[in-house]
């Protein structure tokens, strides 16, 4: 315990795990006295210049008063924080609160003195700018703003970790040291510098369980069969390009291998280093495998074993308990309960996972949080074209189970850079962080199309995830995924019609679709498909059913040729009789069109045309057929990166190509075969190589497909240019601040009265049209008299606030007459006064009643929604969203974005509404709330918009202390 002149107890807050710029990971917590033998011996493992770059002088050894200044803290003016690996320190810093004098002090001196000290064998990992991200938090929360530093200028690294923190900072050389001093607060570059290097070490650690160079499956049976040997002989019979080993602890003395693989009875007796282990034993035997893991420095964890939080309370308990155990050696955890992972790279060949077959290698990262989703998808991939087949196969595979520890976060960090994904596909069941999510999501589908199918949408998640709970519905996260950039989906059909489009073909420059076939009936139900997505489709041309593969090659190049289409869907139906055109021939026809203009995306829709299908995703060659026994040709995406291989033998359950004269699978309608173009999806040209397309068994589906493709085209478009958040001349932030504070010193939450509201309302430029009270008719009188008629009269009661359809509002009374009989009107129907809480407030001009609302939800952050008042967001939902701060581009989609938008715009003849002025009150409340977090929830109802201006007849304001904000803290994992 510390002693009687510490003012504060332990702050265990401050404890927090964090990963390295390796991918390995550290725990970072406060120095107490319990910690001076560790204090001693972490000292004694430090070489004698960095000893001297610490103290400035040879100093071998801590003395006793060392250690007890260093242990000693009272954890406000004086701090210490060590990171740790395995209970030992490795890394430790401290600071001490100084006057303007440099001498010790307390507050309200917000300087303090900073200082590090690093293990030489940890140097390099990253670990003293965690350590200042972590000790900069925790200098904020005391009242610290100001960090100063004293190094030797030979200390290059140590200088280098302060001038890259991104902080601004003042530099000064006197008496042979350089003195560097910031500020804490966070910047712009500070935080970009924090998010670049949470993506390096968290793609790092990702990279580390995906490329390992050795692998060693602890559980794996002696006979074949079991979770623990069917992993083995997966690695195996890949031909896992790095070191295998076996691990059972009921191995006989002379048995030295399983299956062809080294065996051991313990990770401990495998000579040479493990960089990932496969967990495959029962839960009450995997703490004594992790300990021997992390004794033996194993990187990484994938833990198929079940029993963890997907049992239950206990099991959950066990999770937790399995990755504070993991963690404190350094290692991350794939699962517990997951299904494994895989990784096609020739380099690699890791298929450390259930699945039987290794899908062929691909551009499709695969993300599953479910492994029975997994397997279907992998399986999908395998019949549609994907995976197994080579055309377009898998990068990476990873099904994540409880998730634990690594997320859907942590994969998407590494899929971001990977030069091996060009489309990221995922199965959610749940989002632990959808803050950072949305951040990611925004970066990643920036440089690579993510599509997205979210499990569990309508209840709760499964048991085994840990999830930050969230008020908003999943209508609005669906929303704010799509804002970020995420194509989302709702079936895993959708997921991997999506994906392989995306894999394979340029995105489309905008909505108009071609459409040419042999068959009118599939030509038109293809153009309704595209209405009902909201393309712009031109009228079908009908080939007819006599059409050669000569006239599919000419009309699919006129219409690529043809600058008012941006993308082409053909339709073909099997043509029966001599002459009619064949799979093959139709297929090279259409390949070596789509070929010759390859900016634009081609699609077929078929019916029941296996060879077709399999013809289209064949690889285009004009290279002679290789001789019996010779190895096959390659499928090529880019003229420089292999995409595929040989397709596996019939025993493979895939089809031969067209041509081969073999028979076709039942199920050949229902393939899809994705197009290359040889490179990451863009509106360009793409490099020179093998040209595929995709096929689908129904128009609704490719066209479907196309619609997302053409909305993610946009996205991308609209995102390089993602407008300003606007400022405004009459805005009083200070005014604002100081009402927030004074109404908060009442209590921690509020919802304020009407005329608390309008006053901060009014200090950001939002007007609220006065209501006054009517208790009774010679008030309401009075009120109109001041307010000036005409006047409407309404009854505020929760029953029938905002219901103008139950007639608790009487509108354009022209006289105190009217007003009166108005009044009688309304207590006769509804009850006393009292009951109603009429108020009186002077006519708006007519106009649309919309509706905008801004929430700062705890797990997504800060939303702002608009939609129309009444039944089209009350009872149809009809609502959007957007995440704040809101640019002058998000509020112009945003008002466009509901159904009923075209109310807005002049629809049957109406005249349109000032939207100008709609969207310039709700960029005022994204800043409201943006500036000031206390302001937890807005509602403007209703907000009458005219022909010219907005009126905003009702609001309310709610404040309360903001949630926290972990996403501009210091890096760190989810606490377990």
């Amino acid at each position: 315990m510390q002693t009687s002149s510490d003012r504060h107890e332990y702050p265990a807050h401050w404890e927090a795990d964090v990963v390295l710029r390796d991918g390995g990971t550290a725990r970072i917590r406060p120095i107490t006295v319990d910690d001076a033998e560790r204090l001693v011996s972490f000292y004694e493992q430090v070489s004698d210049e960095s000893k001297y770059y610490r103290f400035f002088a040879p100093y071998p050894r801590l003395s006793a008063k060392d250690v007890h200044r260093f242990t000693h803290h009272d954890f406000v003016d004086r701090v210490g924080l060590a990171a740790t690996i395995g209970g030992e320190f490795i890394a430790t810093v401290r600071y001490d609160r100084i006057g303007a004098d440099g001498t010790p002090a307390s507050a309200p001196a917000d300087e303090a003195e900073v200082a590090f000290l690093v293990q030489d064998a940890h140097q390099g990992r990253g670990v003293a700018s965690a350590l200042l991200e972590h000790i900069g938090a925790v200098a904020r929360e005391r009242g610290i703003r100001r960090f100063a530093a004293e190094v030797l200028p030979a200390n290059t690294k140590m200088i280098k970790v302060f001038t890259d923190a991104g902080y601004t900072q003042k530099r000064s050389f006197e008496d042979g040291v350089v003195r560097l001093e910031f500020g804490l607060e966070p910047t712009d570059r500070s935080m970009a510098v924090q998010r670049a290097r949470e993506q390096r070490a968290e793609a790092r650690s990702v990279q580390r369980l995906l490329a390992p160079g050795s692998v060693a499956v602890v559980g794996a049976g002696r006979a074949p069969g079991g979770v623990g040997r069917s992993v083995l002989d997966n690695l195996r019979d890949t031909g896992f390009t790095g070191r295998l080993y076996a691990v059972n602890k009921a191995l006989g003395e002379g048995e030295k291998e399983l299956g062809g693989v080294a065996a051991f009875r313990s990770v401990r007796d495998i000579e040479g280093p493990v960089d990932l282990a496969v967990v495959a034993v029962p839960a009450e035997r995997v703490p004594e495998t992790v300990t021997e893991c992390g004794e033996h420095g194993v990187q990484g964890l994938v833990v198929v074993s079940a029993g963890y939080a997907e049992s239950g309370p206990d099991g959950r308990e066990r999770q937790r308990a399995l990755v504070r155990q993991a963690r404190s050696y350094g290692m991350r955890i794939i699962g517990p309960n997951a299904f494994g992972v895989i990784n096609t790279s020739p380099d690699v060949r890791l298929n450390a996972s259930l699945a039987p077959e290794t899908p062929r290698p691909g551009r499709i990262g695969l993300f599953a949080q479910s492994g029975a989703i997994g397997v279907a998808l992998l399986s999908r991939l395998h019949r549609r074209g994907g995976g197994v087949t080579g055309v377009t196969g898998v990068s990476t595979f990873v099904s994540s189970g409880n998730r634990a520890d690594v997320s859907g976060n942590d994969v998407l960090q590494y899929w971001y850079e990977d030069p091996d994904t060009d489309v990221v596909l995922m199965y959610l069941e749940s989002i632990g962080n959808p803050r950072k999510f949305t951040r990611l999501a925004r970066r990643t589908a920036a440089a690579k199309p993510l599509v997205v199918v979210q499990g569990a949408r309508h209840g709760a998640g499964p048991r085994g995830h840990a999830v930050r709970a969230t008020r908003l519905p999943h209508s609005t996260v669906s929303a704010l995924l799509r804002q970020a950039g995420v194509i989302r989906v709702d079936t895993i059909t959708e997921l991997v019609d999506a994906g392989l489009l995306l894999a394979r073909q340029p995105l489309p420059a905008g909505p108009r679709v071609a459409i040419l076939g042999n068959s009118e009936s599939l030509g038109l139900l293809t153009y309704d498909a595209c209405l009902a997505e909201g393309l712009r489709p031109h009228p079908p041309l009908d080939l007819t059913t006599a059409a050669s593969a000569s006239d599919f090659h000419a009309a699919l190049s006129r219409a690529l040729a043809d600058d008012t289409s941006d993308a082409v869907v053909v339709t073909a139906i099997p043509a029966v009789g001599e002459g009619s055109v064949g799979d093959a021939a139709l297929a090279q026809a259409l390949r070596s069109a789509a070929a010759a203009t390859p900016s634009k995306p081609v699609l077929v829709v078929h019916v029941e045309l296996g060879g077709l299908a399999e013809a289209l995703s064949a690889a285009t060659s004009t290279a002679p057929p290789p001789a019996a026994g010779a190895a096959p040709q390659t499928v090529t995406g880019t003229a420089s990166r292999p995409s595929g291989a040989a397709p596996p033998s019939a025993a493979a359950g895939v089809l031969p190509s067209a041509g081969s004269g073999a028979p076709a699978r039942a199920d050949a309608s229902d393939r899809v075969r994705a197009a290359v173009d040889g490179g990451p999806p863009a509106p360009v040209a793409p490099p020179e190589g093998a040209h595929l397309i995709p096929a689908y068994p129904a128009a609704e589906r490719a066209v479907r497909a196309l619609a997302q493709a053409v909305a993610y085209g946009q996205w991308r478009r609209d995102a390089a240019d993602p407008g300003k958040v606007p400022e405004y001349d009459d805005i009083d932030e200070r005014g604002a601040a100081a009402l927030i504070d004074g109404l908060l010193s009442r209590g921690q939450g509020l919802t304020l009265g009407t005329a608390e509201t309008c006053d901060l309302l009014g200090t950001y430029g939002i007007h609220v049209h006065r209501a006054l009270p009517a208790p009774d008719p010679g008030t309401a009188a009075e009120a109109a008299r001041t307010l000036g008629y005409p006047v409407a009269l309404k009854a505020t009661a929760p029953h029938l606030r905002h219901r103008a359809d139950l007639g608790g509002v009487r509108l354009d009374l022209a006289d105190e007459e009217q007003l009166r009989r108005a009044y009688s009107e309304l207590t006769e129907l509804f009850g006393a006064p009292e009951e109603l809480r009429p108020v009186v407030q002077r006519m708006a001009p007519r106009g649309v009643d919309t509706v905008v609302r801004a929430v700062i939800d705890p797990a997504a952050g800060a939303v702002l929604s608009f939609g129309l008042a009444g039944a089209p967001s009350q009872l149809l939902g009809d609502m959007a969203h957007r995440l704040i701060p809101v640019a002058d581009r998000d509020a112009t989609s945003l008002v466009r974005s509901i159904r009923t938008a075209p109310l807005l715009f002049g629809w049957r003849g109406s005249a349109p509404v000032d939207t100008p002025a709609l969207e310039e009150l709700m960029l005022r409340v994204s800043r409201l709330v943006d500036d000031h977090p206390e302001v937890v929830a807005v509602t403007l109802e209703p907000v009458v918009v005219a022909p010219r201006g907005v009126s905003v007849l009702g609001a309310s304001v709610r404040l309360a202390p903001p949630p926290a904000r972990d996403d501009l803290g210091p890096r760190t994992l989810p606490a377990y």
